[in-house]
């Protein structure tokens, strides 16, 4: 499986926030998108993910572009933005009702995706009263329900306590080992030993970064 991103491009009014954005992407691997606040990154994920559309600019999976073919995006690309989108009023149970069968429910719980994010442990608990963890994990679950084969994840372990992040850390290392592209927005540490290539937006322009564990020389990168 093969990635292009080429020449995305996103103005809001004067304000130029995507310029050329271009980069590839192989099965099995991570990409690293970081940048400071504002800079654009959520807007770039949400293009990709086709909720919002760019002004110019291709995704090609497979030679297929997937701004054209809405249908293919929607089975092959799984997005978790920052927030939260579930019904807050519904338990874990009957949000995953929304993107599940209960057969396929029930076998995600037993050895699958859902299992392995431990969604099992707060079913029966409101979206409404789950902690921050909870809600993120359960987000991931209903992302991927269609197995998508390209993940985009807008700073998923932000604010999480340490067992919650090595959840998800060991749920995008298994989706890695089984050929899924990941495309992660980041600032955290952990999130980042997960990336093979990271890259810097800024300006509105993407450049691929050598990080090499110097948190200070990323920073003044920035």
């Amino acid at each position: 499986m093969y990635i292009e991103i080429n020449g995305i491009a996103k103005s809001y009014r004067r304000r130029e926030v995507l310029r050329d954005v271009s980069f590839t992407a192989k099965d099995g691997e991570c990409i690293g998108i970081l940048g400071s606040n504002g800079c654009g990154k959520s807007t770039l994920l949400s293009i990709l993910a086709g909720v919002q559309s760019a002004d110019k600019g291709s995704f090609l999976l497979e030679g297929d572009d997937l701004f054209r073919y809405t249908k293919i995006l929607r089975e092959q690309v799984g997005y978790v933005p920052q927030g939260t989108p579930l019904m807050e009023e519904l338990t874990a149970r009957d949000n995953l009702r929304l993107w599940y069968t209960p057969a396929e429910t029930a076998r995600e719980l037993d050895g699958g995706v859902l299992e392995m994010l431990g969604i099992g442990e707060f079913l029966k608990i409101p979206v409404s009263k789950m902690s921050g963890g909870m809600k993120k994990r359960l987000s991931i679950g209903c992302a991927v329900a269609k197995h998508p084969s390209v993940l985009l994840l807008d700073e998923p372990m932000t604010a999480l306590d340490l067992a919650c992040k090595q959840r998800i850390f060991t749920y995008l290392e298994e989706r890695k080992r089984q050929g899924d592209i990941v495309i992660l927005v980041t600032h955290d540490v952990m999130e980042m030993q997960l990336c093979d290539r990271w890259y810097i937006l800024k300006d509105g322009v993407l450049t691929p970064y050598a990080y090499d564990g110097d948190r200070e020389k990323l920073a003044a990168s920035l």
